[in-house]
């Protein structure tokens, strides 16, 4: 049975964390389209299209992974393009907390036969967050290893 995943998030900027759960979900599921949220009430750091970009260099040796981007409700979404799994990962028992009240209320919106799983993240990722990589950063501190190379050039281009 083909198998169609989605993994959602921000990813202002895509982190080496996110990055190894993109690697480890490419090789569970037929096809993993990474999907960017478009939320109009924050203030990103990069663009919907930079953020794309910068994830489709970063996932350029897979050949199962996509990259798209949505607004709105994420199970709207994942019922719209028929997906099967939604991806989420944990780094943290704080992080299992919410995830699991926002999987439980979007299985309730989900059509049937969607399901939720949870990716541990790598323990050597555990406490990276895009918020706190960007944060770092603008602050003059240094973040490589923590980013895909080719998202740290574009950030020192654009900012520094």
């Amino acid at each position: 049975m083909k198998q169609k995943a989605l993994y959602a998030g921000s990813f202002d900027p895509i982190t080496n964390g996110h990055l190894d759960l993109i690697n480890r979900a490419s090789k569970l599921y037929d096809k993993l389209v990474v999907g960017v949220i478009a939320n109009p009430s924050k203030n990103p750091l990069f663009s919907v299209d930079e953020r794309k970009m910068l994830i489709k260099q970063a996932t350029s040796h897979l050949d199962n992974v996509e990259v798209d981007d949505f607004t709105g409700l994420l199970a709207e979404y994942v019922n719209r393009q028929q997906f099967d799994v939604v991806v989420r990962g944990l780094r943290a028992t704080t992080d299992f907390e919410s995830e699991i009240q926002m999987a439980q209320m979007n299985a309730r919106l989900y059509d049937e036969n969607v399901e939720t799983i949870f990716l541990m993240t790598c323990p050597e990722f555990s406490f990276l967050s895009s918020s706190m990589a960007k944060e770092v950063f603008m602050l003059n501190g240094k973040i490589e290893g923590l980013v895909p190379d080719g998202v740290l050039d574009y950030m020192k281009k654009k900012y520094k």
